[in-house]
Protein backbone atom coordinates (compact mmCIF):
# COMPACT_ATOMS: atom_id res chain seq x y z
CA UNK A 1 0.00 0.00 0.00
CA UNK A 2 1.24 3.50 -0.74
CA UNK A 3 2.12 6.25 1.94
CA UNK A 4 -1.12 8.42 2.39
CA UNK A 5 -3.69 6.06 1.57
CA UNK A 6 -7.19 7.48 3.49
CA UNK A 7 -10.28 5.81 4.00
CA UNK A 8 -13.48 7.25 5.09
CA UNK A 9 -16.58 4.93 5.95
CA UNK A 10 -19.60 7.34 6.08
CA UNK A 11 -23.77 6.75 7.00
CA UNK A 12 -25.42 5.19 4.60
CA UNK A 13 -28.47 7.18 3.01
CA UNK A 14 -31.59 5.14 2.15
CA UNK A 15 -29.62 2.50 1.44
CA UNK A 16 -28.92 -1.03 3.34
CA UNK A 17 -25.92 -0.83 5.86
CA UNK A 18 -25.06 2.42 8.31
CA UNK A 19 -21.70 2.80 9.29
CA UNK A 20 -21.76 5.91 11.60
CA UNK A 21 -20.27 7.35 14.43
CA UNK A 22 -17.43 4.95 15.00
CA UNK A 23 -14.10 6.25 14.56
CA UNK A 24 -11.14 4.02 14.59
CA UNK A 25 -8.32 6.42 14.27
CA UNK A 26 -4.75 5.99 13.27
CA UNK A 27 -4.20 2.18 13.42
CA UNK A 28 -0.21 2.66 13.70
CA UNK A 29 0.78 1.04 10.82
CA UNK A 30 3.86 2.22 9.38
CA UNK A 31 2.18 3.28 6.08
CA UNK A 32 0.15 5.67 7.85
CA UNK A 33 -3.00 3.84 6.91
CA UNK A 34 -6.13 6.36 7.89
CA UNK A 35 -9.67 4.33 8.95
CA UNK A 36 -12.11 6.40 10.05
CA UNK A 37 -15.87 6.60 9.88
CA UNK A 38 -17.56 9.87 9.51
CA UNK A 39 -20.26 10.97 11.69
CA UNK A 40 -23.85 12.31 10.24
CA UNK A 41 -23.05 15.75 10.61
CA UNK A 42 -19.69 15.01 8.95
CA UNK A 43 -20.89 13.59 6.03
CA UNK A 44 -20.20 15.74 3.51
CA UNK A 45 -16.73 15.28 1.26
CA UNK A 46 -13.42 16.88 2.68
CA UNK A 47 -12.04 19.83 0.58
CA UNK A 48 -9.41 17.98 -0.09
CA UNK A 49 -10.79 14.94 -2.21
CA UNK A 50 -9.85 16.01 -5.54
CA UNK A 51 -10.18 12.10 -6.61
CA UNK A 52 -11.66 9.51 -5.06
CA UNK A 53 -13.93 6.70 -5.08
CA UNK A 54 -17.06 5.85 -3.09
CA UNK A 55 -19.00 2.64 -2.78
CA UNK A 56 -22.44 2.43 -3.12
CA UNK A 57 -22.48 -1.16 -3.67
CA UNK A 58 -19.73 -4.37 -3.40
CA UNK A 59 -22.39 -7.43 -3.96
CA UNK A 60 -22.61 -9.51 -6.74
CA UNK A 61 -25.09 -11.32 -8.27
CA UNK A 62 -28.05 -10.40 -6.11
CA UNK A 63 -28.34 -7.63 -3.23
CA UNK A 64 -29.09 -9.00 0.32
CA UNK A 65 -29.98 -7.01 3.13
CA UNK A 66 -30.26 -8.13 5.89
CA UNK A 67 -28.48 -8.30 9.72
CA UNK A 68 -25.77 -11.04 8.27
CA UNK A 69 -24.32 -8.83 5.79
CA UNK A 70 -24.79 -4.96 7.75
CA UNK A 71 -21.30 -4.25 8.30
CA UNK A 72 -20.13 -4.87 4.30
CA UNK A 73 -23.34 -3.94 2.55
CA UNK A 74 -26.11 -5.83 0.58
CA UNK A 75 -26.11 -3.66 -2.14
CA UNK A 76 -25.21 -3.87 -5.85
CA UNK A 77 -22.08 -2.49 -7.61
CA UNK A 78 -22.23 1.30 -7.89
CA UNK A 79 -19.52 2.99 -7.38
CA UNK A 80 -18.64 7.05 -7.04
CA UNK A 81 -15.48 8.51 -8.04
CA UNK A 82 -14.73 12.08 -8.52
CA UNK A 83 -12.01 14.09 -10.35
CA UNK A 84 -12.09 18.00 -9.45
CA UNK A 85 -15.36 18.96 -10.43
CA UNK A 86 -16.57 16.16 -12.13
CA UNK A 87 -18.79 13.21 -10.85
CA UNK A 88 -18.52 9.85 -13.28
CA UNK A 89 -20.75 7.06 -11.96
CA UNK A 90 -19.63 3.04 -12.67
CA UNK A 91 -22.57 1.05 -12.52
CA UNK A 92 -25.76 1.11 -11.81
CA UNK A 93 -27.02 -1.99 -9.71
CA UNK A 94 -28.66 -1.48 -6.20
CA UNK A 95 -26.50 0.83 -4.72
CA UNK A 96 -27.14 3.56 -7.07
CA UNK A 97 -30.86 4.84 -5.62
CA UNK A 98 -28.98 5.55 -2.28
CA UNK A 99 -26.62 7.34 -4.52
CA UNK A 100 -29.40 9.25 -5.69
CA UNK A 101 -30.94 9.87 -2.48
CA UNK A 102 -27.42 11.13 -1.13
CA UNK A 103 -27.53 13.72 -4.24
CA UNK A 104 -30.89 15.24 -4.17
CA UNK A 105 -30.64 15.24 -0.54
CA UNK A 106 -27.46 16.22 0.63
CA UNK A 107 -25.64 17.65 -2.62
CA UNK A 108 -28.58 20.22 -3.81
CA UNK A 109 -28.78 18.04 -6.81
CA UNK A 110 -32.12 19.39 -7.99
CA UNK A 111 -33.83 22.06 -10.42
CA UNK A 112 -31.18 21.17 -13.06
CA UNK A 113 -27.70 21.63 -14.07
CA UNK A 114 -26.34 18.71 -12.82
CA UNK A 115 -23.91 16.59 -15.32
CA UNK A 116 -22.44 13.08 -14.66
CA UNK A 117 -21.45 10.28 -16.76
CA UNK A 118 -22.53 6.58 -15.96
CA UNK A 119 -20.00 4.03 -16.90
CA UNK A 120 -20.85 0.44 -17.22
CA UNK A 121 -18.10 -2.61 -17.03
CA UNK A 122 -21.71 -4.60 -18.67
CA UNK A 123 -25.43 -4.95 -18.44
CA UNK A 124 -26.53 -8.15 -16.37
CA UNK A 125 -29.25 -7.17 -14.43
CA UNK A 126 -27.52 -6.80 -10.86
CA UNK A 127 -25.05 -3.98 -13.03
CA UNK A 128 -28.57 -1.91 -14.02
CA UNK A 129 -31.06 -2.91 -12.47
CA UNK A 130 -31.11 0.22 -10.03
CA UNK A 131 -30.85 2.51 -13.02
CA UNK A 132 -34.64 3.58 -13.39
CA UNK A 133 -34.68 4.05 -9.58
CA UNK A 134 -31.73 6.62 -10.02
CA UNK A 135 -33.28 10.02 -9.07
CA UNK A 136 -31.09 12.86 -10.72
CA UNK A 137 -32.01 11.49 -13.95
CA UNK A 138 -36.24 12.56 -13.48
CA UNK A 139 -34.99 15.76 -13.05
CA UNK A 140 -35.64 18.23 -16.20
CA UNK A 141 -32.40 20.11 -16.71
CA UNK A 142 -29.75 17.67 -16.00
CA UNK A 143 -27.64 15.48 -17.93
CA UNK A 144 -26.50 11.85 -18.04
CA UNK A 145 -24.36 10.80 -20.71
CA UNK A 146 -24.12 7.08 -20.44
CA UNK A 147 -21.32 5.03 -21.65
CA UNK A 148 -20.91 1.19 -22.84
CA UNK A 149 -17.97 -1.10 -24.30
CA UNK A 150 -19.68 -4.23 -24.10
CA UNK A 151 -22.12 -3.96 -26.35
CA UNK A 152 -21.64 -3.54 -30.25
CA UNK A 153 -22.64 -4.64 -32.93
CA UNK A 154 -25.26 -6.60 -31.86
CA UNK A 155 -26.93 -3.90 -29.77
CA UNK A 156 -26.83 -0.42 -28.05
CA UNK A 157 -26.41 0.26 -24.44
CA UNK A 158 -29.89 2.96 -25.53
CA UNK A 159 -31.70 -0.21 -26.86
CA UNK A 160 -30.48 -2.58 -23.67
CA UNK A 161 -31.74 0.09 -20.97
CA UNK A 162 -35.46 0.70 -23.21
CA UNK A 163 -35.83 -2.99 -22.40
CA UNK A 164 -34.79 -2.56 -19.13
CA UNK A 165 -37.66 -0.28 -18.34
CA UNK A 166 -40.59 -1.86 -20.77
CA UNK A 167 -44.04 -3.09 -20.28
CA UNK A 168 -44.37 -5.78 -18.62
CA UNK A 169 -40.73 -5.41 -16.70
CA UNK A 170 -41.45 -1.90 -15.53
CA UNK A 171 -44.30 0.04 -15.25
CA UNK A 172 -42.99 3.22 -16.55
CA UNK A 173 -40.73 3.94 -19.78
CA UNK A 174 -37.30 5.27 -20.11
CA UNK A 175 -39.13 8.10 -21.75
CA UNK A 176 -39.82 9.47 -18.14
CA UNK A 177 -36.70 10.43 -17.41
CA UNK A 178 -36.88 14.29 -18.13
CA UNK A 179 -33.13 14.30 -17.89
CA UNK A 180 -31.41 14.44 -20.94
CA UNK A 181 -29.70 11.30 -21.73
CA UNK A 182 -26.79 10.62 -24.02
CA UNK A 183 -25.35 7.24 -25.11
CA UNK A 184 -22.04 6.72 -25.84
CA UNK A 185 -21.31 3.10 -27.48
CA UNK A 186 -17.65 2.33 -27.66
CA UNK A 187 -15.08 -0.75 -27.89
CA UNK A 188 -13.72 -2.03 -24.66
CA UNK A 189 -10.13 -1.42 -25.53
CA UNK A 190 -10.56 2.57 -27.04
CA UNK A 191 -8.78 4.98 -24.41
CA UNK A 192 -11.56 7.47 -23.78
CA UNK A 193 -11.71 11.08 -23.33
CA UNK A 194 -14.52 12.66 -20.80
CA UNK A 195 -12.66 15.96 -20.72
CA UNK A 196 -11.60 18.33 -17.74
CA UNK A 197 -7.95 16.09 -17.75
CA UNK A 198 -9.57 12.99 -16.98
CA UNK A 199 -8.23 9.99 -19.39
CA UNK A 200 -10.37 6.64 -19.21
CA UNK A 201 -8.09 3.34 -20.35
CA UNK A 202 -10.33 0.70 -21.17
CA UNK A 203 -10.16 -3.40 -21.59
CA UNK A 204 -12.15 -6.29 -22.49
CA UNK A 205 -12.63 -9.17 -19.82
CA UNK A 206 -13.12 -12.57 -19.62
CA UNK A 207 -17.53 -12.08 -18.86
CA UNK A 208 -20.56 -14.05 -20.42
CA UNK A 209 -21.59 -11.88 -23.10
CA UNK A 210 -18.69 -9.38 -22.38
CA UNK A 211 -17.58 -7.04 -19.94
CA UNK A 212 -14.91 -3.77 -19.82
CA UNK A 213 -12.28 -3.10 -17.34
CA UNK A 214 -11.76 0.61 -16.86
CA UNK A 215 -8.56 2.97 -15.69
CA UNK A 216 -9.56 6.19 -14.75
CA UNK A 217 -6.28 8.55 -14.64
CA UNK A 218 -6.63 12.13 -13.11
CA UNK A 219 -4.07 14.43 -11.47
CA UNK A 220 -0.96 11.96 -12.35
CA UNK A 221 -2.59 9.30 -10.39
CA UNK A 222 -5.25 6.17 -10.89
CA UNK A 223 -8.05 4.11 -9.84
CA UNK A 224 -9.03 0.84 -11.88
CA UNK A 225 -12.41 -0.38 -11.52
CA UNK A 226 -11.64 -4.90 -12.90
CA UNK A 227 -15.33 -6.82 -12.71
CA UNK A 228 -17.19 -8.86 -13.84
CA UNK A 229 -13.83 -11.03 -15.13
CA UNK A 230 -13.20 -14.97 -14.58
CA UNK A 231 -9.29 -15.89 -14.98
CA UNK A 232 -7.67 -19.01 -15.87
CA UNK A 233 -5.98 -20.54 -13.30
CA UNK A 234 -2.15 -20.14 -13.85
CA UNK A 235 -2.49 -18.02 -17.19
CA UNK A 236 -2.89 -14.27 -15.83
CA UNK A 237 -5.07 -12.12 -18.52
CA UNK A 238 -2.81 -10.18 -19.75
CA UNK A 239 -5.11 -7.15 -20.82
CA UNK A 240 -5.86 -6.84 -17.17
CA UNK A 241 -2.33 -6.52 -16.01
CA UNK A 242 -1.87 -3.70 -19.05
CA UNK A 243 -4.50 -1.65 -17.90
CA UNK A 244 -3.85 -1.89 -14.07
CA UNK A 245 0.26 -1.67 -14.16
CA UNK A 246 1.42 0.76 -11.35
CA UNK A 247 -2.41 1.80 -10.49
CA UNK A 248 -2.96 3.36 -7.16
CA UNK A 249 -6.25 1.43 -6.81
CA UNK A 250 -7.03 -1.91 -8.52
CA UNK A 251 -10.46 -3.08 -7.34
CA UNK A 252 -11.29 -6.47 -8.50
CA UNK A 253 -14.15 -9.26 -9.03
CA UNK A 254 -13.14 -11.13 -5.85
CA UNK A 255 -16.45 -13.18 -6.10
CA UNK A 256 -14.82 -16.69 -4.61
CA UNK A 257 -12.16 -17.79 -2.71
CA UNK A 258 -9.43 -20.18 -4.73
CA UNK A 259 -10.96 -23.17 -2.85
CA UNK A 260 -14.60 -22.48 -4.09
CA UNK A 261 -13.99 -21.74 -7.48
CA UNK A 262 -13.43 -25.15 -9.26
CA UNK A 263 -17.04 -25.62 -8.65
CA UNK A 264 -17.99 -22.80 -10.24
CA UNK A 265 -15.97 -22.92 -13.31
CA UNK A 266 -17.44 -21.14 -16.16
CA UNK A 267 -19.50 -18.50 -14.16
CA UNK A 268 -17.82 -15.36 -15.38
CA UNK A 269 -16.19 -14.63 -11.55
CA UNK A 270 -12.75 -14.49 -10.00
CA UNK A 271 -11.60 -14.72 -6.49
CA UNK A 272 -9.60 -12.62 -4.26
CA UNK A 273 -6.03 -14.46 -4.08
CA UNK A 274 -5.73 -14.19 -8.21
CA UNK A 275 -6.73 -10.44 -7.62
CA UNK A 276 -3.80 -10.25 -4.85
CA UNK A 277 -1.68 -12.15 -7.97
CA UNK A 278 -2.52 -9.73 -10.26
CA UNK A 279 -1.89 -6.95 -8.07
CA UNK A 280 1.64 -8.28 -6.98
CA UNK A 281 2.83 -9.27 -11.08
CA UNK A 282 1.42 -5.60 -12.38
CA UNK A 283 3.14 -3.26 -8.85
CA UNK A 284 -0.39 -2.28 -8.28
CA UNK A 285 -0.63 0.38 -4.96
CA UNK A 286 -3.54 -1.23 -3.10
CA UNK A 287 -5.29 -4.01 -4.09
CA UNK A 288 -9.72 -3.61 -3.26
CA UNK A 289 -11.62 -6.77 -2.72
CA UNK A 290 -15.30 -6.12 -4.77
CA UNK A 291 -17.89 -7.50 -5.86
CA UNK A 292 -19.10 -10.17 -3.03
CA UNK A 293 -20.56 -13.20 -3.34
CA UNK A 294 -24.30 -12.55 -1.94
CA UNK A 295 -23.67 -15.65 0.07
CA UNK A 296 -20.99 -14.40 2.06
CA UNK A 297 -21.78 -12.80 4.98
CA UNK A 298 -20.46 -10.38 7.41
CA UNK A 299 -18.44 -13.09 9.53
CA UNK A 300 -17.11 -15.09 6.30
CA UNK A 301 -16.34 -11.33 4.80
CA UNK A 302 -13.80 -10.94 8.40
CA UNK A 303 -12.37 -13.99 7.54
CA UNK A 304 -11.10 -12.96 3.82
CA UNK A 305 -10.37 -9.62 5.40
CA UNK A 306 -7.94 -11.54 7.31
CA UNK A 307 -6.72 -13.87 4.87
CA UNK A 308 -5.96 -11.20 1.96
CA UNK A 309 -4.00 -9.09 4.59
CA UNK A 310 -1.60 -11.92 5.03
CA UNK A 311 -1.60 -12.40 1.48
CA UNK A 312 -0.66 -8.65 0.48
CA UNK A 313 -0.38 -6.70 3.43
CA UNK A 314 -2.68 -3.71 3.34
CA UNK A 315 -5.24 -4.58 1.24
CA UNK A 316 -8.96 -3.66 1.77
CA UNK A 317 -12.33 -5.28 1.37
CA UNK A 318 -14.75 -3.11 0.25
CA UNK A 319 -17.93 -1.86 2.47
CA UNK A 320 -20.45 0.52 1.27
CA UNK A 321 -20.09 3.97 1.31
CA UNK A 322 -15.86 3.78 2.01
CA UNK A 323 -14.32 6.11 0.06
CA UNK A 324 -10.52 5.48 -1.06
CA UNK A 325 -8.56 8.98 -1.68
CA UNK A 326 -4.88 8.71 -2.88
Amino acid sequence: MKPGLRIVIGPAVGGISAFSHIVFGWNGRADGRHIMALSDKAWGLSDNQDFYVRFWGVRGSIACPGEKTMRYGGNTSCLEVGCGDRLLIFDAGTGIHAFGADLTSNRGVVGGGFKTDLFFTHTHFDHICGFPFFAPAFDPGNEVRIWAGHLLPERTVREVLIYLMMDPLFPIPIDTMRAKLEFEDFQAGDTLDPGDGITMRTAPLNHPNRATGYRIEYGGKSICYVTDTEHVPGEPDENILKLIEGTDYFIYDSTYTDAEYPERKGWGHSTWQEGARLADMANVGTFVVFHHDPDHDDEFMDAIASDVEKTRPGSIVARENMVLTP
